[in-house]
């Protein structure tokens, strides 16, 4: 089965006749087996597109984006993509860095004059590469919180705790905190509401038509796959949680067509230089020296030998993941409506068919 994915992805990529018929369908049908999980229209679903050298070779969805209105998972339903926000967000900052607007270098009182003291040696670079020491503003909101948080209140709540996790630069921890942090340092650097920005400067520079920031009563989403959790073995709606509108961390809704346009606009590097990308997507280092495996809205990983960045998201409703391969310009994302499973295995199932190609 492997080899017939090779057959296939080659064919497609030098527009050979013969890919027309056994090889596709084989192709298909070992993708099919790796997301069989996904497929039944009685279950919430997934949505995967795979890339090799630049050229979208395989998309399709499994399953469900409404249960109540029984709508089918296609490639163009827009997911909640969670963590993988994070990446674009970076990218806000990255483009206002080498607009000279702020510096990785800036410390975060420049911007919020107010922080406590505790937070007087976090640069941009920390919340970057998640070495802020930032208390997760989801354990300083109460057991009993049901209004929605933005990333102004994610702010606010910092004002709650007293001290850091650890001193700025010298330990490694994921942080939501901090790409909150980063969306409002994006407004006030650039004078645009979070979503604004993204619009005008990523989306629509990348033909991303139908991803946006979402923002209850502001904006909309288009082919909306909606969140659920198996509950007592029933598949029940978990959409929305009372962490779900903050932005900069997780609130980007899109789908797995356009996430090949951003891609793609990446490893040509078409919003940023490729010095900035190449950054984004490399280890940064502790205050010591001491690498992290995580870059700028990037985790990073050698899996088959091959070195590479990778991030997943995870939120109330949906599990997603996305692999890329920029050497190769190769890609596997799978975006998935249920609170259940990781998508990171069976993207990386199928990666290793891509992987396979030389």
């Amino acid at each position: 089965m492997k080899k017939s994915l090779i057959l296939f992805a080659a064919c497609m990529l030098m527009g050979l006749p013969s890919c027309s018929s056994t090889s596709a369908l084989t192709a298909e049908q070992t993708i099919d087996t790796i997301m069989s999980e996904f497929a039944s229209p009685n279950g919430p679903g997934a949505a995967v597109v795979v890339m090799r050298n630049d050229s979208v070779i395989f998309r399709k969805g499994y399953g469900s984006a409404s249960l109540h209105q029984t709508v089918p998972v296609t490639p163009s339903t827009n997911f909640r993509l969670a963590s993988i926000t994070k990446q674009f967000t970076a990218m806000c900052i990255l483009m206002l860095e080498e607009q000279g607007k702020l510096s990785f270098d800036d410390k975060i009182m420049k911007f919020f004059p107010d922080f406590p003291l505790y937070g007087k040696d976090i640069t941009i670079r920390n919340l970057l590469n998640h070495t802020s020491g930032l208390a997760d503003y989801e354990s300083l909101m109460p057991d009993s919180q049901t209004v929605q948080v933005l990333d102004a209140d994610c702010l606010r709540l910092m004002s709650l705790t007293d001290s850091l996790y650890f001193p700025a630069g010298t330990k490694y921890q994921y942080s939501n905190t901090g790409y909150a942090l980063l969306a409002l340092i994006v407004e006030k650097t650039s004078g645009k509401r979070f979503a604004d920005f993204l619009k005008e400067n990523v989306f629509d520079k990348t033909g991303m038509t139908a991803t946006v920031a979402y923002e209850n009563g502001i904006s909309t989403v288009a082919h909306r796959a909606y969140g659920y959790s198996l509950v007592g073995g029933k598949w029940t709606e978990t959409d929305q949680s009372s962490t779900s509108a903050v932005l900069g961390d997780g609130g980007i809704y899109s789908n797995a067509e356009e996430m090949s346009k951003w891609i793609s606009s990446l490893w040509s590097f078409k919003l940023i230089s490729e010095k900035s990308q190449r950054r984004a997507w490399s280890d940064a280092a502790l205050n010591d020296g001491t690498p992290i495996d995580y870059g700028m809205g990037w985790h990073t990983e050698t899996y088959r030998g091959v070195k590479h960045p990778h991030h997943g998201g995870s939120s109330r409703g949906f599990r997603n993941h996305i692999l890329v391969f920029p050497n190769d310009k190769s890609m596997v994302i799978i975006l998935t409506n249920r609170n259940q499973g990781d998508p990171i295995n069976e993207a990386k199932k199928i990666a290793d068919l891509l992987l396979t190609i030389h």
